[in-house]
């Protein structure tokens, strides 16, 4: 990887690729495991529905102990979990695999219930009565709003065009 030049900083946009949530989670994880020291302490939030049960859910690392965990509703089937981890165990590079492969207690069914938080609440609101009228009038409102920010942005194009500022360097101006 090229470090990025001074001069393109100030709005530079990384490069992104897909990263699994689990893999997200496991990476975070298992870096604090082996850059804290001992007594040090991670906090994070993570998403999570109703479901969601913090023995069997929640991420571990062999070298992190939970402190706590504090739930915060949000919607009626959605909230976060704010969750603080100290470091109990020196890391054990020889153990990496390890760690990485238990970082899920129930494996792939603990992970997929962070990972597709979107789309489990879309399919709770389908249940809901209602749903069907609300989504098209949310589909039209959004329809709107793009075309009316398209017309602006059209009009403020054709005004640039047609007036010219009095500081203009346009050549037939000069002798």
């Amino acid at each position: 990887v090229r470090p990025v030049l001074e001069e393109y900083r100030y709005d530079h946009v990384a490069q992104t690729r897909p990263y699994a949530v689990s893999d997200v989670m496991a990476d975070l994880l298992n870096v604090a495991a082996m850059t804290l020291v001992m007594g040090g302490r991670l906090t994070y939030v993570i998403p999570s529905m109703l479901d969601f049960n913090e023995e069997e859910d929640l991420p571990r690392h062999d070298c992190l102990k939970v402190v706590s965990v504090c739930y915060q509703p949000l919607q009626t089937e959605l909230g976060r979990r704010t969750v603080t981890m100290e470091k109990v165990k020196e890391y054990d590079d020889r153990k990496r695999d390890e760690y990485l492969e238990g970082t899920w207690v129930n494996g792939p069914q603990s992970a997929e219930k962070v990972a597709n938080i979107r789309e489990r609440l879309i399919e709770a609101a389908k249940k809901k009565p209602g749903y069907e009228e609300k989504a098209a009038w949310r589909k039209q409102k959004r329809k709107e709003t793009k075309e009316a920010k398209k017309r602006a942005k059209l009009e403020g194009a054709d005004q640039g065009v047609n007036s010219k500022s009095p500081n203009s360097n346009d050549d037939s101006e000069r002798g």
